[in-house]
């Protein structure tokens, strides 16, 4: 990797000295950055263009998206980072498509407040919806105007010419090059609601699974991640880390570890400690020796392991009606209730956060895999005390990094010991068992469900509530850095809030797409948060999609009807029908017989099965539903597993799924987010669970924080794409972590014929079995 190119105005764009192509934009003020309500906002529309297809209504000016110089050269820009969903991949193709050029001819670049619009954080499925739609729409437009430019120049009418290999060429044989035809198009201005986009039918690259340009280096061993950067005359930094939540520096020996081999600086700002070497190796024993070094005053300020759930419920509240419906049904013929709950959890990223960090002559640049380089840019202008025009922020994937990690952090950390070694670029990585300890969690979480059933075996009345503490501690102002409270002059946290809906944050998918007369969902909403938490992969939805559904089956088997079938008597909307039918019928789903029991009783108690065809002693099989958020991707599967009775491990046979997201842009990039949501929500649902006692978090490697190893990955993975093309972009990244997990807990449930409501599942399996 390499440094940024210095000469970069990061006010305005350049205007090219060839022809009249103007190339400038004015990147958005920070305080746009920092106006978003929601973890997966971006920035409120611009005045006017409110209306604009995806993220053209934040940054509406079309040489904000596409850029094309004289030579020709195609420059798309996003405010989205990769961070291994493919996105590169896809915003490609639809620019490509769009302008008729060959992918390998366009230069994207990714999230960088220098150079790409503010499209505020990379989360909640929204790529492809917001960015990919105003590529989309911004590369059609962009066509439109060279078209019109090129057909001045050479005297003919614009929809007489067509590009081909990468030339517009007109009727009768003269050519013109992208570059000679953005001489005469003015490509500063802002987009219009209507666009010239290739008929779907007509899609060359758009619906084709174009390899995915990021993969080569990551499977080679190449440059790919902000963890490869080394720069020329580069430092190491390690951060020595408090031993608690809450514990204060007493006192430390600095002496001995200033004058270690290699040391350059030991950094001390309150608590805050940080060492520089010229090598890694060095940062890593100077910084453990400055620990040795060190006395901590700590306190206990956790709760007791087996009182987290009982604290939870005794917190202050913020109460938030989530939805209130209410329509005359028949009398109820009998009533179930049930409470489930889920631990701590942590994003587990394979490679611990780092950041590069370098101020040179009063500017700062920071490459980080953070995945809100304008938020992050206006935090660390406050933390430093600069200007954010003099802050530069580069999106550089981290190793197995998404949701709010330690990236943030990390960068935040690089920042403050760069400002102590001015003119060095400093790389800064955390220890694995700093990001294990010191990462915001998943919030613990408590449902409580409770429906009624007429009898018909239909659902006349539904009550949720939900108790969590925010998903959302993204960073809004220094405070949230973990730094910024070490501090001498320490820094307070925005205070914390929810996500309104229908985006949500705990009570993302809180409320069932099922046709319910009578609905009642409540939040209670706690802004106390006894461990550190922030965002993760879909937020409340993974929990509330888990209860929800696993609930489903609970009422299935009490209105002695098959799940699938049950699912379907309470589902009008067609796209959600649709899958349900689809992942049955490719599973092989068997329909149970009305009034018998679920697999598992038999095995209880020793009859035969009978859910479908006879299966072995142990296994079970499970099917979810949900669409993400209630408008994004729709997505249903099933699942078959196999319980080991000796030992209760649980051995996944297959999983059928079935998603439709949507037009898809590239169907390998959809199936893989798709099969790793499932992988994920597998072990999350199975292994995953964060350790504490009530000073210190005892989750610091791999053996204390256990994930679902290659051994336990299912046998068989298929994935079944409904494309719609000329429809909406929906987005994908996140859409099967709950269907996953209750389908697993569904087929635990029908091979035990014991319900399971206390995550995670994995261990508790064995006690049900007898």
């Amino acid at each position: 990797m390499t440094p940024p190119d210095s000469s970069i105005n990061t006010g305005r764009r350049l205007f090219l000295a060839a022809g009249s192509l103007t190339v400038s934009f004015s990147l958005l003020p920070a305080v746009r950055a920092l106006a978003q309500s929601t973890e997966a906002a971006t920035p409120g529309p611009a005045a006017g263009a409110d209306k604009l297809p995806g993220n053209l209504s934040t940054e509406p000016m079309l040489d904000a998206w596409v850029r094309i110089d004289a030579s020709g050269r195609i420059t798309v820009n996003t405010g989205k980072a990769e961070l291994g969903t493919g996105i590169r991949t896809a915003f490609i193709q639809i620019a490509a498509e769009q302008l008729q050029v060959a992918p390998a001819a366009i230069h994207l670049v990714t999230a960088d407040t220098g150079l790409t619009p503010n499209e505020g954080y990379t989360a909640g499925s929204h790529s492809t919806a917001d960015s990919g739609t105003a590529i989309l729409h911004a590369s059609a437009q962009v066509r439109g105007l060279l078209l019109q430019a090129a057909a001045q120049h050479l005297g003919v009418a614009a929809d007489t010419l067509a590009i081909q290999n990468g030339q517009i060429r007109a009727p009768d044989g003269r050519t013109l090059t992208f570059g000679d035809a953005v001489a005469g198009a003015d490509l500063h201005q802002k987009a219009t609601m209507q666009s010239p986009l290739i008929d779907p039918k007509a899609h060359k690259v758009i619906g084709t699974s174009l390899p995915r340009v990021d993969i080569p280096a990551k499977v080679t061993g190449g440059i790919a991640y902000v963890q490869d950067m080394r720069l020329p005359g580069m430092m190491h930094a390690r951060i020595v880390r408090p031993p608690s939540y809450g514990a204060r520096l007493v006192k430390v020996d600095r002496g001995a570890v200033e004058a270690m081999p290699g040391v350059v600086k030991v950094v001390q700002d309150g608590s805050f400690l940080a060492v520089v070497a010229k090598d890694e190796w060095q940062a890593i024993q100077a910084m453990r020796a400055l620990y040795a070094a060190s006395t901590w005053d700590e306190v206990a300020v956790l709760p007791s392991p087996d009182q987290v759930n009982a604290t939870l419920l005794s917190l202050p509240r913020t109460e938030i009606p989530v939805a209130d419906t209410h329509t005359a049904t028949p009398a109820p013929a009998q009533t179930l209730k049930a409470r489930y709950t889920k631990p701590y959890l942590m994003h587990g990223s394979i490679g611990p956060s780092c950041a590069v960090a370098h101020l040179d002559q009063g500017k700062l640049t920071v490459w980080t895999h953070s995945q809100g380089v304008f938020p992050l840019r206006g935090g660390l202008a406050e933390l430093l005390g600069m200007n954010a025009a003099d802050i530069r922020c580069i999106h550089t994937e981290g190793s197995g990094c998404y949701g709010h990690n330690a990236a943030d952090d990390a960068a935040a950390d690089a920042a403050l010991v760069a400002r102590a070694l001015p003119g060095t670029p400093i790389r800064l990585q955390w220890m694995r068992e700093q990001e294990h300890t010191w990462e915001p969690y998943n919030p613990a979480m408590i449902t409580d469900v409770r429906a009624s059933l007429d009898a018909s075996g239909k659902i006349v009345d539904w009550q949720y509530e939900l108790w969590s503490n925010s998903h959302n501690q993204r960073i809004e102002n220094a405070g949230r850095f973990m730094s910024a409270v070490s501090l001498a002059k320490p820094f307070t946290p925005a205070p914390p809030k929810p996500i309104p809906m229908p985006e949500g944050g705990g009570d993302r998918n809180s409320i069932p797409l099922y046709d319910l007369p009578n609905l009642k969902v409540q939040h209670h909403f706690l802004p106390d948060m006894p461990i550190r938490v922030s965002a993760m992969r879909g937020l409340g939805a993974y929990m509330n999609a888990f209860t929800i559904e696993s609930f489903m089956d609970e009422l299935a088997v009490a209105a002695q009807a098959d799940p699938v079938e049950f699912r379907l008597r309470h589902l009008s909307n067609p796209r959600a029908r649709a899958v349900v039918e689809l992942a049955a019928h490719n599973f092989g789903w068997t329909p149970r017989k009305a009034g018998s029991a679920p697999q598992g009783s038999a095995l209880q108690q020793g009859s035969a099965p009978q859910q479908g065809p006879a299966r072995p002693p142990g296994t079970g099989v499970g099917f979810a539903f949900a669409q993400y958020k209630n408008l994004m991707s729709y997505l249903a599967m099933a699942v078959e597993i196999e319980i080991d009775r000796d030992t209760g491990i649980v051995r996944i046979a297959r999983v059928s799924a079935a998603v439709d997201s949507g037009q898809v842009v590239n169907p390998d990039g959809v199936r893989n987010q798709i099969e790793g949501g499932i992988i994920q929500s597998f072990s999350w649902t199975l292994f995953e669970q964060v350790a504490h006692d009530t000073k210190r978090i005892r989750s610091y490697d791999w053996s204390t924080y256990p994930i679902l190893r290659f051994s336990a990955l299912p046998a068989k993975v298929d994935v079944q794409i409904i494309d719609r093309p000329g429809m909406p972009f929906l987005g994908a990244g996140e859409a099967a972590q709950g269907p996953a997990g209750a389908a697993l807990n569904n087929a635990i449930a029908d091979a035990t014929g014991r319900r399971l409501r206390d995550l995670p599942l994995g261990g508790r399996i064995r006690s049900v079995i007898g």
